[in-house]
C-alpha cells in the first residue's frame, strides 16, 4: 500500500529535531490536558508518537485515495449548480475520507474538538496532501481560517465555529475583489450594521474554495473611508440560501479541482471578528503569514511529487541501451531537483519551528504573564518567523516551478502529454509564485531583514552551531559566500537610494536565502547522512548563484537602473 509519510524518511526526521522537545512542552502547557482527555499525551515522547501515528494515517490516505483521484479531479473539476459549487467526485471523496478520519482541526485545542498538535505535524500533513494533489491542498489548507477565529474572535464565535471546522466543514478567506487584488486597501464590499446585526453587500473575486461553509470576509465597515483603516473582518455562516451566489468558477490553468469563485453578497448576515477597523491591519496580515507558510508546504509537496516522477521515469526509460538516469545531463538534473527539494524543505520546517515557538508563547501570554526570559524568546522567534516566512514562500514556490519544469524535461516529449502526471504538476505549480503574495511582494517583505541584519545574525548563529568534520569544507565555502553577501549589502545600502535598493533587493534576498539554506542542509547532514549529497549539490548551485549576484551588484549603479525602465 502506498503511504506518502512512511516512504519519505526526510519527513519523520523533522520530528527528531532538538527543538521539538521545547515545542511540544510549550504547546501542551506541560501536559495539563492529560487528566481531562484520554487521547492527550502524558509527555513529549507520547506526543511525538501521536504525531507519528496520525501522519501515518494521513500518508496512507494521500497515497491510496487523494493521489489516485488527482487526474480525475483535474479532468472533471468543480461545477456551479443553482449558484452553488459542486465538487468533482474525487474531491468530495478526498474531503469525506479526511473528515471521517478526524483529521481536520489538527492544531486546534482539544476543548473545541481538535488534536492540539503543534504546527510541525500540521505542516507535514499539508505537504503530504500537496504531494498527492496540490489543488486539493487548497481546500484542506483553508482550515487555517480556524486559527484566525481562535486567535481573534470572541469566545461565543469560537464555540460556534471551531468544533464545526474540526468536524470537517470547509473554510474560505474572502479578500480579493475585481478592483482589489494585491492592493487590499481598495476593498469595497460593504458592511452595514442595523439593529446590532452586520450585513454584507458586494462582490468578491478569485476566492479559493469560495462556496465554503465558513467564510472569513474582509469588508469596508466605515463610511467615508478609502484605505485599510476602514476595513473590518467578519465571519459568515454560508447557509445554502440565495444570499451568497456563486456567479462563476474561474477556468484556470492548474489546481483545477480547487474552485476559484466570483461571489455576489446580498444582505448576508455576518459577525464581527475582533475589533472594527483592524481587519486588514491586524487580522488579515496574521492570516496571510499562515497562508504563506501553507504555500511553502504546498510547494515542497509538489516538488516532492516532481522528484518522484522524474526519478522513476529516468530509471525506467532506456535510450541507447541504458537507462537515461545514467547520462550526466539527466542525473545532474535529477540531483538538482532533489537538492532544491531538500533545501526548501529545510527552510519550511525551520520557519515552522519558529512559528511554533512564538505562537505557543502568544497563547501562554493569554493565560499568564510571561517571564522576562520568555518574553525575550517570544520576540526573538517572532522576529525570525517574520523574516523567514517571505523567504520561504519565494524560494519554495520558485523551486516548485523549476522542479516541475525539469521533471517534464526529464520525460522529454512524453512529458508534454497528458498521459504523465508531470504535465499536471507543471500547470499546478505555476500559481505558487503568484497567490498569497507574488515573489516580488515577498522580496518587499524580506528586504528589511537584509538591511537590518536579521538574516546575517541568523547566519552567524548557524556558523556557531557544531557540524560534522566531514562538512567543514562546505562551511568554509559558506563563509566565503557570506563575505560576498556582506560586501554587496554594504555597497547597496551605503548610497541611501530607495529606488536603487528596491532594484537590487531580489538579488540580496536570494543571496541570503542560498546561504541560510546551505547552512540548514549542512546541519541536517551532520545529524543524518541522508542529506549529505543534497548539501554538497546545493552548495555548488547556491555558491554559483551568490557569485553571479555579487558580480552583478558590484557593477550596477543607481544611474544604470534607468536602462531597465520601459
Amino acid at each position: 500500500m502506498a503511504n506518502f509519510y512512511k516512504d519519505n524518511p526526510a519527513l519523520k526526521y523533522q520530528l527528531t529535531h532538538p527543538l521539538m522537545q521545547k515545542i511540544v512542552a510549550l504547546k501542551e502547557r506541560d501536559f495539563a490536558d492529560k487528566d481531562k482527555y484520554d487521547y492527550a499525551p502524558a509527555d513529549v515522547a507520547d506526543a511525538l508518537d501521536s504525531y507519528d501515528k496520525v501522519l501515518e494515517i494521513i500518508g496512507e490516505i494521500c497515497g491510496e485515495v487523494i493521489a489516485p483521484n488527482a487526474e480525475g479531479v483535474d479532468h472533471d473539476g468543480p461545477q456551479v449548480v443553482n449558484n452553488r459549487v459542486v465538487y468533482a467526485p474525487g474531491t468530495q471523496q478526498n474531503h469525506d475520507t479526511l473528515a471521517q478520519a478526524g483529521l481536520y482541526g489538527m492544531s486546534l485545542p482539544r476543548r473545541y474538538g481538535g488534536l492540539n498538535f503543534s504546527m510541525i505535524p500540521y505542516v507535514m500533513a499539508a505537504e503530504l496532501v500537496s504531494r498527492a494533489d496540490a489543488g486539493f491542498a487548497n481546500i484542506w489548507g483553508l482550515q487555517d481560517c480556524a486559527e484566525t477565529i481562535y486567535e481573534f474572535a470572541s469566545e461565543d464565535i469560537k464555540q460556534e465555529y471551531l468544533p464545526r471546522v474540526c468536524r470537517g466543514e470547509t473554510c474560505s478567506m474572502d479578500l480579493t475583489e475585481p478592483d482589489a487584488g494585491s492592493d487590499l486597501q481598495a476593498v469595497q464590499l460593504k458592511a452595514t450594521e442595523r439593529d446590532g446585526q452586520w450585513y454584507l453587500n458586494g462582490v468578491k473575486r478569485f476566492i479559493t474554495n469560495g462556496d465554503a461553509q465558513i467564510k472569513l470576509v474582509l469588508a469596508r465597515s466605515e463610511e467615508g473611508t478609502s484605505d485599510g483603516r476602514g476595513l473590518s473582518y467578519f465571519v459568515v455562516d454560508n447557509k445554502h440560501d440565495d444570499r451568497i451566489k456563486v456567479r462563476r468558477i474561474e477556468n484556470k490553468l492548474g489546481i483545477k479541482g480547487s474552485p476559484t469563485c466570483e461571489l455576489v453578497f446580498n444582505n448576508v448576515p455576518a459577525r464581527l471578528v475582533g475589533m472594527r477597523r483592524m481587519g486588514l491591519i491586524k487580522y488579515v496580515m496574521s492570516l496571510m503569514n499562515g497562508a504563506r507558510l501553507g504555500v511553502g508546504a504546498q510547494s515542497v509537496g509538489l516538488s516532492q511529487a516532481a522528484y518522484e516522477e522524474a526519478l522513476a521515469y529516468a530509471r525506467d526509460r532506456k535510450q541507447f541501451g541504458k537507462a537515461i538516469i545514467e547520462f550526466p545531463a539527466v542525473f545532474e538534473m535529477v540531483s538538482l531537483i532533489k537538492a532544491k527539494l531538500d533545501a526548501s524543505r529545510a527552510l519550511l520546517y525551520e520557519t515552522t519551528r519558529c512559528v511554533d515557538v512564538y505562537k505557543a508563547y502568544e497563547g501562554i501570554e493569554q493565560e499568564r504573564k510571561l517571564t522576562p526570559e520568555e518574553k525575550a524568546e517570544y520576540k526573538e522567534y517572532q522576529k525570525m518567523a517574520d523574516a523567514l516566512t517571505p523567504m520561504l514562500k519565494m524560494f519554495s514556490s520558485e523551486y516548485a516551478n523549476q522542479n516541475a519544469y525539469d521533471c517534464i524535461q526529464v520525460h522529454g516529449g512524453s512529458g508534454f502529454m497528458k498521459d504523465y502526471a508531470c504535465e499536471r504538476l507543471y500547470r499546478d505549480a505555476r500559481i505558487l509564485t503568484i497567490y498569497e503574495g507574488t515573489s516580488q511582494l515577498q522580496v518587499v517583505a524580506a528586504i528589511r531583514h537584509v538591511t537590518t541584519g536579521t538574516y546575517l545574525k541568523r547566519i552567524r548563529e548557524y556558523e556557531a552551531m557544531p557540524c560534522a568534520e566531514a562538512f567543514a569544507p562546505l562551511r568554509q565555502r559558506l563563509a566565503g559566500m557570506t563575505a560576498l553577501y556582506e560586501q554587496a549589502v554594504a555597497r547597496v545600502t551605503e548610497l541611501k537610494n530607495g529606488e536603487y535598493l528596491d532594484f537590487c533587493a531580489r538579488r540580496l534576498v536570494e543571496m541570503a536565502g542560498h546561504i541560510l539554506m546551505g547552512h540548514l542542509l549542512v546541519l541536517d547532514a551532520s545529524r543524518d547522512d541522508m542529506f549529505a549529497r543534497s548539501a554538497a549539490v546545493y552548495l555548488n548551485h547556491g555558491e554559483a548563484e551568490v557569485r553571479k549576484h555579487a558580480a552583478f551588484l558590484e557593477h550596477i549603479r543607481p544611474e544604470d537602473v534607468e536602462l531597465y525602465k520601459a
